[in-house]
């Protein structure tokens, strides 16, 4: 999928008629970065990719969907939940164009050991979240905290987050943005 995501990126790139060096400046990621995305030759984790498509401006959602879904669509089943992410995070968002929308809600699971990167994230707007299974760090600024079934968390997206599970098996969790941001 390395390629893939390379591909749309650079699809995406072009259409916009945006230079690898204009995108660079713009997202805060290297020249070389960018290249080696495009190419297939690196894979981004979430934050990485999250912040060149800051530059665009493009959500994860936005990226990774294949068509817009009808505004007035009430009801998704788990198979058309779309996948916005790869490797050892997956979050599975419900609806695909999340344009004109307030909430982005994700089924996310994290696979032992995995992270969203070593960047922070960081984005306008709230989340939260409820630990269904397995365990997972989180750290929000300075404060960090290992959850478990049933906890949860809330933050203002504007501080530095990232998500790490340390356990031996996958961590599931429902967790909901606003405005959308992937």
């Amino acid at each position: 999928m390395d390629k893939e995501i390379g591909g749309r990126l650079k699809a995406i790139r072009s259409h916009l008629s945006l230079s690898q060096r204009q995108l660079a400046r713009q997202s805060g990621v290297a020249n070389a970065t960018i290249s080696q995305v495009e190419a297939g030759k690196l894979n981004p984790t979430v934050s990485m990719l999250k912040k060149i498509l800051d530059g665009i401006p493009m959500s994860l959602g936005e990226f990774f969907s294949d068509d817009v879904q009808p505004q007035d669509r009430l009801f998704f089943r788990a198979d058309e939940l779309v996948e916005i992410a790869e490797g050892g995070v997956s979050y599975r968002q419900v609806g695909t164009s999340l344009a004109t929308k307030a909430i982005q809600l994700l089924h996310e699971c994290y696979q032992p050991g995995a992270t969203t990167g070593r960047h922070s994230i960081t984005h306008e707007g709230e989340e939260c979240g409820i630990i269904l299974s397995g365990r997972l760090r989180v750290t929000v600024g300075d404060e960090a905290a290992t959850l478990t079934a049933g906890d949860a968390y809330y933050f203002r997206s504007s501080q530095p987050h990232t998500f790490e599970n340390p356990g031996s098996e996958p961590c599931k969790l429902i967790s909901a943005c606003t405005p959308p941001s992937f």
